[in-house]
């Protein structure tokens, strides 16, 4: 076996390679006036093996296509690639993202599998929108996700009462945010979102109505969301994107009203706040996050409610996990920088991350139960390269098992 994975290592590496290709054959919004004329692509083909509580076990293999600018710093990275579950059967997919400018990010994700799911993205943020002092951000997309789980309502929700439905939804989420005295943010935002709620794609799970009556599950028919959000946020923080110092603080109301086409009048409470504090020239960052929701209103549809578990809450569990009301979370990480390595000709940063994640859902805060919150302790492996990529593998222990999370970005 290290034979084989040595062997399959060394292919990898000698396969790879970087090549220059004139700016005029890769059209916007590949390249952009940040690239010289002859434009340097890596071309790195690279095994996939991912894995997740809900999904189970992914492989495949993918080519990712590297674009350098002017700074041979990556502006735009292309990943093509096909993957086999064998819940979902064989899925292409194709995911994009381009830097045209340091205050600007487009994110694309397109895929489509031979059972259920399928996933068409688009994300779209300028931080100097029409004035420096204007943010725009856009998230549209339509998914299918035929993983979803459902465990009943509150913290003490078992595994032996586990369920998979397909959360199919279409949705759009706006906003509008204004910097002032610096450090401040008020941001506004509008999210127009219909769900619908099928029949999952894991065999040998019961589909959610067969164990939980209709009745005690507000949405589970479906439902529609037209909610406005109001946010204000306080940031110290040395980047937007990659943070190795600062404070951020953000505090969020938002309101979703029958008398606009919202399937039920609920009112969300969301507060965060994020430190960054660094060692020895940031080779040491130690992270804390802490965190709370709470909703209130009559028929809260299931998915709108807060909930735990997934890569970046209790990463001890799968997405949704636990749901209730409200929910209080802690993550502490300490983000250590193990080496610096030229790879495929691009400088990474190379990091092990152990954290420990503590949180809890609940009816209201002062019925949360000391003994319901989940203790979830892991260990994280991340590739980044600045400013704006992070690849990341975690590995979290709960209660149901150890859970295991492949994805780009950090969590927090």
């Amino acid at each position: 076996m290290c034979r084989l994975i040595t062997t399959l290592t060394w292919i990898v590496l000698l396969s790879a390679c970087t090549s220059t290709v004139a700016r005029k054959n890769l059209p916007y919004p590949l390249t952009n006036d940040t690239f010289g004329e002859q434009v340097k692509v890596v071309t790195v083909p690279l095994p996939i093996i991912a894995s997740s509580p809900n999904e189970g076990i992914t492989v495949g293999a993918l080519s990712a296509f590297l674009l350098k600018d002017k700074k041979d710093e990556v502006s735009t990275l292309v990943s093509a690639q096909v993957n086999y579950n064998k819940n979902f059967g064989v899925t292409p997919a194709l995911y994009a993202a381009f830097y045209p400018a340091p205050e600007q990010h487009w994110q694309i994700n397109l895929s489509k599998s031979t059972i259920i799911n399928e996933e068409y993205r688009v994300k779209y943020l300028n931080r100097e929108f029409m004035t420096d002092k204007l943010e725009l951000n856009l998230h549209a997309a339509v998914f299918t996700d035929g993983s979803a789980r459902f465990f009943g309502f509150q913290s003490t929700a078992r595994s032996e009462d586990e369920t998979n439905y397909s959360d199919q939804e279409m949705g759009i989420d706006l906003s509008l945010g204004y910097r002032f005295f610096d450090r401040f943010k008020l941001v506004a935002g509008e999210r127009l979102l219909k769900v619908n709620i099928m029949h999952g794609a894991v065999a040998g799970l019961p589909f959610i109505t067969d164990r939980f009556p209709v009745a005690a599950i507000p949405g589970v028919d479906g439902f529609n969301v037209n909610a406005q959000k109001l946010s204000l946020v306080y940031s110290t923080l040395d980047s937007p994107d990659l943070p190795t110092s600062g404070l951020e603080a953000r505090v969020s109301v938002e309101n979703s009203a029958e008398a606009l086409g919202s399937s039920a009048n609920y009112q969300g409470f969301e507060a965060e706040a994020k430190e960054y504090i660094p060692l020895q020239d940031a080779r040491y960052i130690s992270v804390l996050r802490l965190a709370c929701k709470q909703t209130t209103g009559r028929g809260i549809p299931f998915l709108e409610r807060a909930s735990l578990g997934g890569e970046t809450t209790l990463r001890g569990y799968g997405l949704n996990r636990f749901i209730d009301n409200g929910y209080l979370l802690l993550n502490l990480e300490e983000r250590i920088r193990l080496f610096r390595w030229r790879l495929f000709n691009v400088l990474a940063d190379w990091e092990v991350a152990p954290f420990i994640d503590f949180g809890s859902v609940f009816a209201s805060l002062d019925r949360a139960n000391p003994s319901s919150f989940e203790f979830n302790p892991g260990i994280g492996v991340r590739a980044v390269v600045r400013p704006n990529i992070v690849g990341r593998i975690d590995v979290g222990f709960g209660k149901d098992g150890p859970a295991v999370f492949v994805g780009l970005g950090y969590p927090f």
